[in-house]
């Protein structure tokens, strides 16, 4: 298995891609130098004697209130169970892990104050695979990602489930069976590992990661039914997109040019075509394509940037033993940066269902109706596309922008938040939504071609065609459809149409 090493501050977007993908991961042994450094200033901080917001006073509406030297662990621990408060079924095991991953290089750039323990901690879990039930509703995305994350925290002193071994257990025992002890914390260190947008940074990667793959298997099922409407190429000609300027539509052009390179179908229909222009779902894809190519590049910059910040408070300055309290765990990066991966995943999918939809279509397609041989008889396609067009529909409702909604919290102290949980955790459901859309294009397109027999269509999407003929035979006449859509679906998932030669986020 791969291991990556994270450089905190420093950790590129692939390495956040292959943590999502489940690879290893180690943090640079050179981070824990400055983690000593700071936590060291937490105690020179302390012994000055003045309230500092996190360290020996109260929280939120409470920072007031002066705690006892004698109360501070006391206190840390108590913010971890009272903030353990989420709903909602348990977040994806693999989106807790990369959360965890987040926290891990957050906490080891040294400004969370927290010791060199804490975060040895952290990266021994994530090593043996311990992972904490997290649930997944509670965050508004300010302060910071303090429910679920408090979750993540309840677990590393003892209190909650951890899953481990595809089971869950009690978090104390899945400690101790892996050979670790509790965490009793620290002055500063629960509100460390709550504070911060790693919950919400972690969905918005799981979604931005899910929404590339699709992005390029879209190209590919959108080449194959231009394929199977005898469209035209012309509109991808370099000259037209280079005129528009736009980086991403020119890369889509590009793009869907190689894939048709060599077609005999597109030879077949070069000269005396009758048809002037094709529809808008053929003939715009660069600019549809192209425009969520640009959108998901703006997200993915904005996402490693988070991914490598810090977005604790207060923070910690060992070289002037200070700590500054500001406003870094508001989320409002990433809900811009998930808002638009939503809109992105919508419109991928809104072009792609009105591509099966032109295809079922004889007046649009030539084809014959429904992509059946005998229409009528067989209903072929028809539901099918419904079903895409059912799934169109709910991604254009869950594609409302979250970024937009506020809601005052804690008495009013916290009275604007980004709701960047709310609109980082509906990207995967949205993708699994597009991946359906994508998997129905892929049959109807490979069905379409198969009528131009014995013409055939370019190297590259006959090898597509024949993928998704090892695992699913043509349509000759109905039959139990789902098990179809379930096998496209599954190579969509796999990642066998995102081809490494067509462009993505980075």
């Amino acid at each position: 298995m791969t291991e990556i090493i994270l450089h905190p501050g420093d950790t590129p977007l692939g390495h956040w891609r292959a943590v999502w993908n489940g690879a290893a991961l180690r943090l640079d042994p050179a981070a824990r130098a400055v983690v000593a450094e700071n936590a060291a200033a937490v105690a020179r901080i302390l012994a000055k004697g003045a309230p500092v917001y996190g360290i020996n006073t109260g929280f939120g509406k409470l920072a007031t209130v002066r705690i006892a030297d004698s109360d501070l662990a006391t206190l840390q621990r108590n913010l971890v169970l009272s903030h353990a408060a989420g709903v909602g079924a348990p977040s994806p095991r693999p989106v807790v892990r990369l959360m965890m991953a987040l926290k891990l290089a957050s906490l080891a750039q040294g400004a969370s104050g927290v010791r060199p323990a804490t975060v040895e901690l952290l990266e021994q879990m994530i090593a043996r695979d311990l992972i904490p039930v997290v649930p997944g509703q509670g965050s508004v995305g300010a302060s910071g990602d303090l429910a679920p994350l408090a979750h993540m925290a309840a677990a590393m002193i003892g209190v909650g489930e951890i899953e481990v071994d595809g089971g869950r257990r009690p978090a104390s025992e899945a400690l101790a069976s892996a050979g670790l002890a509790p965490l009793e914390l620290g002055p500063k260190e629960g509100l460390a590992l709550l504070n911060g947008t790693q919950f919400s940074t972690a969905n918005a990667l799981a979604g931005l990661f899910e929404a590339e793959r699709l992005f390029r298997s879209a190209l590919v099922t959108g080449a194959l039914s231009t394929e199977a409407a005898k469209g035209s190429d012309t509109p991808f000609d370099p000259r037209i997109h280079a005129l528009r300027r736009q980086p991403g539509q020119i890369e889509t052009a590009q793009a869907l040019r190689v894939l048709m390179a060599g077609s005999a179908i597109r030879a077949s229909h070069l000269k005396d075509d009758e048809r002037v222009q094709d529809p808008y779902c053929l003939r715009c894809q660069p600019q549809v394509m192209g425009a969520a190519l640009d959108v998901l590049r703006q997200a993915a910059a904005t996402l490693e940037r988070e991914a490598n910040g810090v977005s604790d408070n207060p923070l910690i300055f060992a070289g002037a033993d200070e700590a500054l309290s500001g406003g870094n765990f508001h989320a409002e990066p990433v809900a811009f940066a998930a808002d638009m991966i939503a809109l992105a995943v919508c419109e991928i999918g809104s072009i792609a269902e009105r591509r099966i939809a032109m295809l079922v279509d004889p007046a649009l397609s030539g084809l014959p109706a429904f992509l059946t041989p005998q229409p009528g008889l067989n209903s072929g396609f028809m539901i099918p596309q419904v079903t895409a067009a059912a799934l169109v529909s709910e991604n254009k409702q869950l594609a409302h922008p979250a970024s937009v909604d506020s809601i005052p919290t804690s008495a009013n102290q916290e009275d604007h938040v980004s709701m960047a949980a709310h609109g980082a955790r509906r990207l995967l459901a949205m993708t699994r939504n597009l991946e359906g859309v994508l998997a129905v294009e892929y049959l109807a397109a490979a069905q379409g071609c198969e009528f131009h027999a014995p013409l055939r269509s370019s190297e590259r999407l006959e090898r597509v065609r024949a993928r998704l003929r090892r695992d699913v035979a043509p349509l000759d006449h109905d039959r139990h459809f789902a098990p179809d859509i379930a096998a496209a679906a599954a190579i969509l998932r796999a990642g066998e149409l995102a081809l490494p030669e067509l462009p993505g986020v980075a």
